[in-house]
């Protein structure tokens, strides 16, 4: 889910109603909450893409610092050769020299 945190006196406040819990929380209800990245991260990268930005760790860098909607952008890019798959590397270089040099997205 997403939502707005509001910085209050006494902490960050999220405001979750029925439809995130299914029923009203009480004002000072307390929740578990788990954080994780939003989008795809490294660890889900195909190993010809991943072993493509281990090796040049400034493209990597600038890769995780991606808001989600580039990062996606970029993949969905890559695999699209499907029916090129000669291409797939040529994509992949391409992505990692444009990211080096400070694109967040194909010009």
């Amino acid at each position: 889910m997403r939502g707005i945190i509001v910085k209050r006196e006494s902490g960050p406040v999220m405001s979750l109603g029925p439809a995130w819990t299914g029923a009203p929380l009480e004002d000072g209800a307390e929740v578990d909450v788990v954080l994780e990245p939003e989008g795809p991260q490294r660890a889900d990268l195909a190993p010809d893409i991943a072993a493509a930005l281990d090796a040049n760790p400034t493209a990597a860098a600038s890769f995780d610092a991606l808001a989600q909607f580039y990062r996606t952008k970029w993949l969905r890019w890559i695999n699209s050769t499907k029916r090129q798959p000669d291409q797939r590397p040529i994509r992949i270089a391409e992505m990692i020299r444009l990211i080096q040099e400070g694109h967040k997205e194909r010009p």
